[in-house]
Parts: structure tokens; sequence; C-alpha cells
């Protein structure tokens, strides 16, 4: 008995059919635990913010969020988080840059230890850097003769902030770096540019995506820290030295849930428009990287 072409066609299409049929369930099963566990850890905590905030009025909520020291703290977390992110964004470019161009003894270390500040306890980190930025640390010693103090300043929290928010960086830049062909850059030099201007008009244009990324991460990491700056800022409402974290630490140890709640809100929307911004990138050079 002899098939036809139809034939071997409409058995191909009836396997198809089949294997459709047995990978759906699995497809819904999977989906349904991603669903489940997305809106235990993240969705139903998320909500209860929201639920919370609510219990206060409108009017409310704007006079807690413009009370001086709430204000100060927003200031100060969102001013100091975006310095740090600046810093970041210049060294982790120079430390991406040597750990993919050049080859060294203890390379991998260097390499390792950029992780660190992830593994590392905020709080730990934070007792390490006071003492050492404190005015008989072994930096803030050197400083403090200098007149520069760093420890229960603003520039405590810059220090802590840089420390968490590097990898951020490095980690976002080191991929590109590495996968980027180097055939531009040789065309540059042949055609007479200067290393500064084959960086800024070849490199820095391919890096700029990830920069943000970098940036943006490392920023909204900073705005919501609390263990590594709560012990090198001093919490001085006086000197502004307050951050958006303590501030809240402060109203739920008085058991005003209300107003913790309220603040926290706040600083989810600003974490959510960062996270938004650095998705529109990641998005923007996907399609830029398609057509090429």
């Amino acid at each position: 008995m002899k098939f036809t072409a139809t034939d071997k066609t409409a058995k191909k299409k009836t396997k198809s059919k089949n294997i459709k049929t047995r990978v759906i369930p699995g497809y819904h099963l999977s989906l349904g635990i991603v669903v489940t566990m997305l809106s235990i850890i993240v969705l139903i905590p998320l909500a209860s913010v929201l639920v919370y905030s609510l219990k206060i009025s409108p009017g409310d909520f704007v006079a807690l969020i413009m009370k001086e020291n709430v204000r100060n703290a927003f200031i100060t977390s969102i001013t100091s988080s975006f310095i740090a992110a600046i810093i970041n964004v210049v060294f982790g470019i120079i430390v991406a840059w040597t750990l993919v161009k050049y080859d060294f003894p203890g390379k991998w270390l260097l390499d390792g230890l950029i992780e660190l500040p992830f593994a590392l306890p905020t709080a730990v980190a934070g007792i390490t850097l006071s003492k050492l930025y404190s005015g008989t640390g072994f930096f803030g010693k050197g400083l403090s003769k200098l007149g520069i103090d760093v420890a229960y300043t603003q520039a405590g929290i810059v220090v802590a902030l840089v420390f968490v928010g590097i990898p951020f960086v490095i980690r976002a830049v080191q991929p590109v770096l590495e996968k980027m062909d180097n055939t531009y850059e040789e065309a540059a030099y042949m055609l007479g540019a200067t290393p500064s201007k084959t960086f800024f008009k070849v490199i820095l244009p391919e890096l700029r995506p990830a920069l943000l990324t970098g940036f943006g991460l490392a920023f909204a990491r900073g705005i919501g820290e609390y263990g590594s700056v709560i012990y090198i800022s001093g919490n001085s409402a006086r000197h502004r030295t307050q951050v958006v974290s303590y501030v809240i630490m402060q109203k739920l140890s008085y058991i005003d849930y209300a107003s913790a709640t309220a603040i926290a809100l706040v600083m989810l929307i600003i974490s959510f428009l960062l996270l938004l911004f650095v998705n529109i990138v990641q998005v923007k050079q996907s399609q830029r990287t398609n057509l090429l």
C-alpha cells in the first residue's frame, strides 16, 4: 500500500498535534507554579504595602511625605544614591576594562572579589566601613588630618553605596566588552583616531546601554539600602544624615505601620520607575542588536 505526499503531510500534522497536546499540560503546570510563587513572594507583599498605605487619607499621606525629616531623608537617599551611581559608572568601566583587556597575576581572584558586596552581609560591610573611615580608622585618620570627615556624614553614605553598587555596573559592562568586536577599534586607529577619541566615539556608544542598566540598578539598590549605611551615616536628622530606610525603621519601632508603609510605597514607586527605565534600555538594546 503506497502513501501519497498528502497522506504523509497529514501524518506529520497529526504527530505535531499529538506532541502539542502532550506539552500543554506541563506548560500549564509550570505556569501555575511560576504565578503562585510570584504571588506569594512578590505580588502579595507589594499589595499589602498598598493596602496598609490606604489606611491614611490622601491629605495625611502628603503631610507625612512633606514632613521635614521625611523629606530630608528622601533628599539624602536620592542624592547620595545618584552620586554613588555616577562614581560606580566611572570606576566600573575602569575595572571591567582592566579585567577584560589585560592579563595579570591574581586576575581570577580580583574577578571573584567583585561579587563580595553581594555575598557579604550589608551590616558587616557597614560596621567595617564605619571603623575604617572613623577619626581613628585606617583611612579616616589620614583624611581627618586633611580636614575631611567621612564617617557620620553624607560622604560616608556615598562610600557605603559605592561599595554595594559597583558590582552592578561591572557585571553589566564586562560581558559587552568581552563580546565586542575589536575590528571597529582597529579601524579607528588605522584612520588616525587617538585612543581617547576611539574610546568616546567607538567604544562608549556600544557600552552606553550596559552603563545605563548598571547605573539604574546601582541607583535603585542605593535608595533602599539599609545595612551598609546605618552605621556610617550617623542617623542624625539635624545633620541630614538619615536615610529613608532608617526613617521607616523608626516608624515601625513606634508601631506606626501606616506611616511606615506610606513611606515604603513612595520608595516602591521610585524603584519601579527605575526598573522600568532599565527594562526600556534593555529592550531598545535588543532591538538595536537585532537590526545589526
